[in-house]
């Protein structure tokens, strides 16, 4: 869909109240699938692949406000006047924009792995503290370094190995980023700070964390359901930054229960 300077890639599937998809930043709608079979079942499910990610376009320099835009302008585009809207790590912080600047848009709130705020992004804020293991890493290497830290310690190996798998896949068909790509990614996310419009919110909102997420605490999770009126916290404990792949039953359900009720 052309959206504003940008062509998006969109899918859509599924019949019912429309629940529109935020994936996480270096990622894209491929990853989504299992959760997006599973809604769509009950839900039109619309989900995009930001700009910057994988098959939309992928211009030099964004904003994260470039991100909220496109995501009412695919709104706009569709004649969805109001949406259930879910965004997991940078969907999260894309689905607080959208919800706290068009309040009115948003029915319900999923917010997955989220943080409110950040000076970088989570994942330039890890590498930043792992200068010496990333020194002279490419790009995949570096996403792959990233990957195997993001677990939670009791994940087991076979999900690890399913990752790292899904990432080869990835990168075979094109759709990992290059250093460049990263960067103005990762550049997008950098000095936002939603706390002071969290308060606007209106939608029910649902927070999901998990125990062991090093890139979004748990702590992160609870001051945004302290921030937004209607807003509860669910904390998944066998869980790092992944929860979809760590309990990925227990989030779905979590998640359809919330937007059925």
């Amino acid at each position: 869909m052309q959206i504003g300077d940008v062509h998006l890639n969109v899918q859509r599937t599924g019949k019912g109240r429309p629940l529109l998809m935020l994936h996480g930043l270096m990622s894209n709608l491929t990853a989504l699938q299992p959760e997006i079979q599973r809604l769509s079942e009950s839900f039109e499910v619309i989900a995009l692949d930001s700009r910057g990610h994988g098959s939309s376009d992928k211009p030099a320099h964004y904003t994260l406000q470039d991100h909220i835009n496109d995501v009412l302008g695919v709104m706009d585009a569709l004649n969805l006047r109001t949406v259930d809207l879910m965004g997991t790590s940078m969907g999260s912080y894309i689905a607080q924009g959208v919800a706290s600047q068009q309040p009115d848009r948003v029915r319900k709130l999923v917010l997955v792995v989220p943080k409110s705020n950040g000076k970088t992004s989570s994942v330039a804020r890890f590498i930043a503290q792992h200068q010496a293991e990333v020194k002279g890493l490419s790009q995949e290497e570096i996403q792959a370094l990233v990957l195997s830290r993001i677990f939670a310690p009791s994940t087991p190996q076979s999900v690890r190995a399913a990752q790292a798998t899904w990432s080869q896949q990835q990168a075979e068909q094109g759709l990992t980023l290059n250093s460049a790509q990263a960067e103005s990614a990762s550049l997008a996310l950098a000095g936002f700070d939603f706390r002071p419009m969290l308060p606007n919110i209106t939608a029910e909102t649902l927070v999901i964390s998990g125990r062991h997420d090093i890139l979004n605490p748990l702590a992160e999770g609870q001051l945004i359901s302290k921030l937004i009126p209607k807003a509860r916290l669910k904390v998944l404990d066998h869980s790092g930054h992944l929860p979809n792949l760590e309990e990925p039953e227990q989030l779905l359900e979590l998640v359809e229960e919330f937007l059925k009720s």
